[in-house]
C-alpha cells in the first residue's frame, strides 16, 4: 500500500499563497468575487469565534497553572513572562528602527485597501457573543477561582469548552486557512498590487529569523552570568532541541528532547522536570517576536500609529494571552486575533496577513521558544537550590509525553 503524502499547514499555506498568485493573473471579476463572498462570512466566523477562543483556552490554562502553586512556580511563571515581555520590546524597537528604511508608509498597503473595491455577492452577519476584553477579565476571573477552588466541578466544565473550542480550531478554521489565505492573494493580485507585498514580507522574515538568533544569544548570556558558565555552550548542548522543535513545530512533542538537554547543562532533575512541561506552555518568547515584528510592519505599511505606549499595551497583555497558545496548532496567532483587533485595530484583510507572515515562520519561531526554556530551567535551578517538593514535582516519565 502506497503511503499517502502529508502536507502540513506551512506547505499549505505557501500553495496556497503561490495558488492565489497565479491565479489572480487568470481569473476573472465574478469569479474572485466567489472568493471574496467565502472570505466576508469567514471574517465574520472568525469574530464570532475568537472572543471563545480567548475565554476557553486562557481560562483552562490559568486554572492549570494555579494548581499546586508554590515558589518554584511563581519563579518560573515570572522569568517566563519577564522573558516573553523583553522579547516583544526587542522586536519593537529593533522593527522600529529597521522597518520604516525597508518599508515605505502607506504605499505597499495599498493593495490591502483595494481590496475591499471587489464586494462579496452577499455576506452573513454574526455578531460575538462577547467583547474581546470582556472574554479576557471573564477568563482571567474563572482561571483564577478555578485555581483557589477546591471543587473540580467548574474545571470539567471549562475543560470541556476548552475541548469543544479546540475541535473548532482544529477542525474547521486551520483547514480553511488556507483558503482564506488564497482567497486574499487572489484578491490582491487580481487588484495589481501583490509583488510589493512579497518583497517587503520576504525582508521581514530574514530581520525577524536574525532576532531570533539574537534572543537565544542574550538569553543564554544572562544563564551563563547567573550560573557563571560559558552562555554559547549553554546554548550548543541546547541545539538538539532547536533542530527537533524545527522539525516537529510542537513544544509539547519536543519536551522529551529539551529535558534530556537541560539535564546535560546540568540543571537538576526534578527541577527540569517542572519547567521544562511548564515553559511549554507559558514562554513563548519567539512567538512573541514574531508576532509583534509582524504587526509593526503591517501598521508600518499601513501608514498606522505604532507608538510605544500603544505597543506596550499590545505587548503585555500579548505575553498573557500568549498562554493559551501552545497545544493547539496554529493557537498563538489564533489566540493573538483578539488583541490585534482590540488594541492594534487589525482588519480582517491585515489578520489574514498576520496568519501568513506567522505560519511561514512558525517553526523558527517554536524552536526559540523550546530553547529559550533551556535558559529559564538554568536560571531557575540557580534560584531555588533544593528540590521541588514532591506534591508540586513532575514525574519524568509524565513530562516526556
Amino acid at each position: 500500500m502506497k503511503k499517502r503524502l502529508h502536507i502540513g499547514l506551512l506547505g499549505k499555506i505557501l500553495i496556497a499563497i503561490v495558488l492565489g498568485i497565479l491565479t489572480g493573473y487568470i481569473f476573472n471579476a465574478p469569479l474572485v468575487r466567489i472568493f471574496v463572498t467565502f472570505n466576508a462570512i469567514f471574517s465574520e466566523f472568525l469574530n464570532f469565534v475568537i472572543p471563545l477562543i480567548i475565554l476557553a483556552l486562557v481560562a483552562d490554562a490559568i486554572g492549570d497553572i494555579g494548581k499546586g502553586a508554590g515558589k518554584m512556580l511563581l519563579i518560573t511563571t515570572a522569568i517566563a513572562y519577564g522573558s516573553t515581555v523583553f522579547s516583544g520590546y526587542l522586536a519593537y524597537f529593533t522593527g522600529s528602527a529597521v522597518f520604516p528604511s525597508l518599508i515605505t508608509p502607506g504605499e505597499d498597503m495599498g493593495a490591502i485597501e483595494e481590496v475591499a473595491s471587489l464586494q462579496p455577492f452577499f455576506t452573513i452577519g454574526i455578531p460575538p457573543a462577547m467583547s474581546v476584553m470582556t472574554a479576557l477579565v471573564l477568563a482571567f476571573t474563572l482561571g483564577l477561582g478555578m485555581a483557589s477552588l477546591k471543587s473540580f466541578s467548574l474545571k470539567n466544565v471549562v475543560h470541556d469548552f476548552k475541548e469543544i473550542i479546540s475541535d473548532v480550531i482544529v477542525h474547521v478554521i486551520i483547514p480553511l486557512l488556507p483558503l482564506y489565505i488564497y482567497s486574499i492573494f487572489l484578491n490582491m493580485t487580481f487588484q495589481g498590487q501583490v509583488m510589493s507585498i512579497i518583497l517587503v514580507f520576504i525582508k521581514i522574515i530574514g530581520i525577524i529569523f536574525a532576532l531570533h538568533i539574537i534572543l537565544l544569544i542574550l538569553q543564554f548570556s544572562v544563564a551563563g552570568a547567573i550560573v557563571r558558565r560559558n552562555p554559547f555552550q549553554l546554548l550548543w548542548r541546547m541545539l538538539p532541541a532547536y533542530f527537533t522543535a524545527l522539525g516537529t513545530c510542537s513544544s509539547a512533542a519536543t519536551i522529551p528532547v529539551t529535558l534530556k538537554q537541560c539535564k546535560l547543562n546540568g540543571v537538576t532533575e526534578d527541577i527540569a522536570g517542572f519547567t521544562v512541561p511548564l515553559c511549554a506552555t507559558i514562554h513563548l518568547s519567539g512567538s512573541t517576536l514574531k508576532i509583534v515584528s509582524c504587526a509593526l510592519a503591517l501598521m508600518i505599511m499601513h501608514g498606522m500609529p505604532h507608538d510605544i505606549g500603544l505597543f506596550s499595551q499590545f505587548i503585555f497583555m500579548l505575553g498573557i494571552t500568549m498562554v493559551a497558545a501552545p497545544g493547539v496548532p496554529g493557537g498563538a496567532i489564533m489566540a493573538a486575533l483578539a488583541i490585534l483587533q482590540s488594541i492594534l485595530g487589525f482588519d480582517p484583510q491585515m489578520q489574514a496577513l498576520m496568519i501568513s507572515l506567522y505560519i511561514t515562520m512558525d517553526n523558527f519561531g517554536t524552536a526559540c521558544n523550546v530553547t529559550g526554556d533551556g535558559a529559564i530551567s538554568l536560571i531557575v535551578d540557580k534560584i531555588v537550590k533544593k528540590e521541588l517538593p514532591e506534591s508540586v514535582a513532575i514525574p519524568a516519565e509524565m513530562a516526556a509525553e
